[in-house]
Formats: C-alpha cells, sequence, structure tokens
C-alpha cells in the first residue's frame, strides 16, 4: 500500500493544477448557449438605459460568470466570434468602471449585436481556437498591447494580457533561464507585481506601466541569440538540480548515518518517479498540448508541490535538530531497535525525494526541450551529460563530507540545509500559487527581492518565511533554555 502513494500524490496534484480555475464546459450548442446568457445582457441594457448602473453592472456580471462556463464552446466553434465577444466584454468592463450612461449603454450594444451575430450563426465555422507556443519575440509583443491597454487605463483587458502573459511564460522560460538566471527571476516576479498593480482598486497604472517598460527592457537583448553552447545547456541542470540534490543528499545521508537500509530504495524510488513523471509530464506538455495552454496549471502544480514540499521539510529539519543530542539519538535508535526509522517515515522519505525530484525534474525537461530547436543536438547531449557529471561530483562530496561529521555536527548541519530549502520551497510555492491566480498579491517596497532565499517583494510571501524563521528561532531559545536549566539542576544535585 505504502508504494502506491507517490503516483496518488501525482495525480491529486495534477487534478488540482487542471481543475482549479478551470471553467465548466458547456454541454449544450454553443449558439443555444449564447441565446440563454444573453438575458443577461438585455436586462444590462434595459438598466442602463433607465439609468441604473448598478443594476446594469449586476446583470453584467451574471452574463460574464455564464460566459466562463460557456466560451470553450464558442472558442471551438469559431476563433473571430471568441475574440470579438471578449473585446467588446472588455469595452463595457471599461465603461462601467468610468460610470458613464452612454458609454455603458453603447458598450452593451455593441455587446449585443455581436453575441446575436454569433447565436444567428453569423460568424463562419472555423477549425477552432487553438492556443499554440510563443516565441520570446511573440511574449514581448504581448507585454507590449498590455501596456497599451495599461495607457488607456483598459483595467479588463489590461489584467486579461497580463494573465495572457502569465500563462504563456512556459512557453519562453526556457530561453529566458538558459540566458540568465537573473532575468528568469525577475520576470516570474513581475508577472505577478503585474498583475497585483492592475487588480488593486483603484489600479495602479503608473507603476504597471513601469514595471511592463522594465520587462520589455532587459527581455528584448535576449531576442537576438539564436544558438546555445553546450556550456548553457549544462548550467540549466546544475542550477535546478542542486536544490533536489541537497534534498536527497541529505536523506541519503541521514539514512546512512542510521543505519536503516530501506530507507535508501525509498529515497531511490522517490527520485526515480520523479524523474520519470517529469519526462511523461513534460513531453505532454510538449507534444500534446501546448505550453501556453498548459501555463496556469503549471503554475499550480509547481505551488501546490512546493508548498507540500516545504511542509515536509520542516518536519524533517525539526526532527533532525531534535537529535543533534547524542543521548537523544542514542536513545531513539534503542527504542527502534536498531530500527532508526519507522514505516511512516520511509515512506515520507520517498515522497519527500518525488517532491522535491519532480517539482525540479519537470521544469528542467521544459527547458531543454524549450531550448532544443536552438543548439546542437550533440551540444545538448554534452551539455547536459557535464551537468550531470558535475551533480555526481557533488553528490559523493555531499555524502563523504557528511559521513565524516561528528554525530551532533552531522544533525546540526543537515537540519540548516533542510530549513533554508523549506524557506526557500515556501516562497517559491506561494509565488508559482501567485502566478496562476490563485492567491492575491499585496506588493511592498519594503521588501527586497532575494533569489537565494526565494524572497518576494509580496506579504503573501514574506509572511509566512517570517514565521518560520521566528518559529526556529523560538524553539532554538527554549531548548537553549531548557538545556540551561537542565545542567544548573544536575550541578545542584551533585
Amino acid at each position: 500500500m505504502g508504494k502506491k502513494i507517490i503516483p496518488i500524490i501525482f495525480i491529486l496534484l495534477l487534478i488540482m493544477g487542471i481543475n482549479v480555475h478551470n471553467p465548466v464546459l458547456a454541454a449544450g450548442n454553443s449558439n443555444e448557449d449564447m441565446t440563454r446568457a444573453e438575458v443577461y445582457v438585455n436586462q444590462a441594457i434595459d438598466s442602463a438605459s433607465k439609468g441604473d448602473l448598478s443594476g446594469a453592472e449586476k446583470a453584467y456580471d451574471q452574463f460574464n460568470k455564464t460566459w466562463r462556463q460557456i466560451e470553450e464552446g464558442i472558442k471551438a466553434d469559431s476563433a473571430t466570434a471568441y475574440r470579438d465577444i471578449e473585446s467588446n466584454m472588455g469595452k463595457v468592463v471599461y465603461a462601467l468602471t468610468i460610470k458613464k450612461q452612454d458609454q455603458v449603454l453603447a458598450a452593451l450594444k455593441d455587446l449585443k449585436a455581436v453575441n446575436d451575430k454569433f447565436a444567428s450563426g453569423g460568424y463562419p465555422k472555423e477549425a477552432g481556437f487553438k492556443e499554440e507556443d510563443i516565441t520570446l519575440d511573440e511574449f514581448i509583443m504581448l507585454l507590449q498591447e498590455t501596456k497599451k491597454e495599461v495607457k488607456k487605463q483598459n483595467q479588463h483587458d489590461a489584467l486579461e494580457g497580463i494573465k495572457k502573459a502569465s500563462d504563456s511564460w512556459l512557453s519562453v522560460e526556457g530561453v529566458v533561464v538558459a540566458q540568465s538566471a537573473t532575468v528568469y527571476s525577475d520576470s516570474e516576479r513581475d508577472l505577478v507585481t503585474i498583475q497585483a498593480m492592475l487588480s488593486d482598486n483603484p489600479p495602479n497604472y503608473k507603476e504597471a506601466n513601469k514595471t511592463i517598460d522594465n520587462m520589455i527592457n532587459y527581455l528584448t537583448p535576449l531576442v537576438n541569440k539564436s544558438q546555445y553552447t553546450y556550456w548553457d545547456a549544462a548550467m540549466i541542470l546544475i542550477r535546478e538540480g542542486l536544490e533536489a540534490l541537497l534534498v536527497v543528499i541529505a536523506l541519503m545521508s541521514f539514512v546512512k548515518k542510521s543505519g536503516e537500509g530501506k530507507g535508501k530504495a525509498w529515497i531511490w524510488s522517490g527520485v526515480l518517479s520523479g524523474l520519470g513523471v517529469s519526462v511523461i509530464l513534460a513531453i505532454i506538455v510538449k507534444f500534446i498540448i501546448s505550453s501556453g495552454a498548459f501555463g496556469n496549471n503549471n503554475a499550480l502544480i509547481g505551488g501546490w508541490t512546493g508548498v507540500f514540499a516545504a511542509v515536509m521539510l520542516l518536519y524533517m529539519s525539526y526532527w533532525l535538530h531534535s537529535q543533534s543530542n547524542i543521548a537523544d539519538w542514542n536513545r531513539y535508535i534503542r527504542e527502534k531497535s536498531q530500527t532508526a526509522l519507522t514505516t511512516g517515515k520511509l515512506i515520507s522519505l520517498g515522497v519527500l525525494a518525488f517532491l522535491a525530484v519532480f517539482r525540479e525534474g519537470t521544469e528542467t525537461v521544459l527547458f531543454y526541450i524549450g531550448m532544443a530547436s536552438q543548439i546542437k543536438l550533440q551540444s545538448l547531449l554534452i551539455g547536459f551529460l557535464i551537468g550531470a557529471a558535475i551533480l555526481g561530483i557533488l553528490a559523493y562530496l555531499m555524502v563523504y563530507v557528511g559521513l565524516k561529521l561528528p554525530l551532533r555536527p552531522f544533525f546540526m548541519v543537515s537540519s540548516i540545509i533542510v530549513f533554508y530549502l523549506c524557506i526557500k520551497f515556501t516562497g517559491m510555492g506561494i509565488h508559482s500559487l501567485q502566478l496562476a491566480g490563485l492567491i492575491p498579491t499585496t506588493n511592498s517596497v519594503s521588501i527586497p527581492s532575494i533569489d537565494f532565499f526565494a524572497l518576494y517583494p509580496s506579504w503573501e510571501s514574506t509572511i509566512p518565511q517570517m514565521i518560520l524563521v521566528l518559529g526556529a528561532l523560538l524553539i532554538i531559545l527554549f531548548k537553549n533554555i531548557k538545556s540551561k536549566k537542565l545542567i544548573t539542576s544536575t550541578n545542584n544535585n551533585i
């Protein structure tokens, strides 16, 4: 039963990623669906003509909710109709925002006209709307289009533009990270920041425009690079694999210290499962569904995986720290009758190894697929082998040094490494959920952006990290006080 837990967790994560925020597809005929939805537009027009803009807004909101349920069917029938309807919906939102009756009425009537045209079969049947992978040049064009809407202070279209850019980020992130890890981190941070600025009430158009400009400026120089070297390929594996390696090495060193042979098998099962699922998922994304269509779901899966891994790393860090006392460790071994790890802990080792490798592995494979068309196959393979060799050497040195350490320093160093990864995975996980739009973002200029700790300038990701650090300090302080009291008590008894 225990061995089934890893695929079950992955399936749950995938379901969460694909289903959260996905609209329910309409089961009926799309023309009939539009006719039913248009009742709300008629109600909105009626209210607007009487000067009741509040009533018009409520009726339009009902149309918008219905639209989110039926849009997939309309998108499949006619890409042109889909774009026209979305464009006119943006005009209605803008008119309602400035609260001018004549503009609200005109925008609603324009929306009704395109809805009527679609419902009556006025739009030709097309092959359907398909979201394709985009180039970095096209991604920058998306940002420029969003900037135009920001300048017009059109909140709806500007938000739609930046959300589309976020969903399309998966198509271009491999090209970006291969050239600059800093630009890659800045881009992910700024996509969340811009979305938060435009979601504010009122929107911060000035800062949003400035941040989009900044993104365009630091991404544009990367467009011209058309060929990558084997070292670019090697650095991707080294950068992305190092965090997963730290988790796996900490676990491996621990089970070696404990003398528990089964632990290694569970960890290797988690590693291999993580690698296998990463490759399969990346291939599915690349060749079955487009990166652009999967962008939001990828952020959700990465976010939930990061949060779950952080919770497990927190427990692991606390447990390692608690065993740093030699007497406590020896007592623990005796209590388990030389079986240092319970079945539950064995399973958790495998799950933690899976989560760490899966989270980093999927992105690494997608990065490689993204740059495959711009690098010679020979260079790609050489780069991968160099990266793997360097990671292998680092792994050997870490295990060798770890085993040479005395018991107390070993547990202390391991707990610090694992706690650092817990802090980073927490920040990365919450940031990915913000990128997917599941968690709101409250920006603050007082919070620095530090990539090493995955510290982003938002309170939603920073506060949990601060709580973790404060909690760790309180635990250390409490243990030191308790230890001093025990020593004093022992001396008094003597």
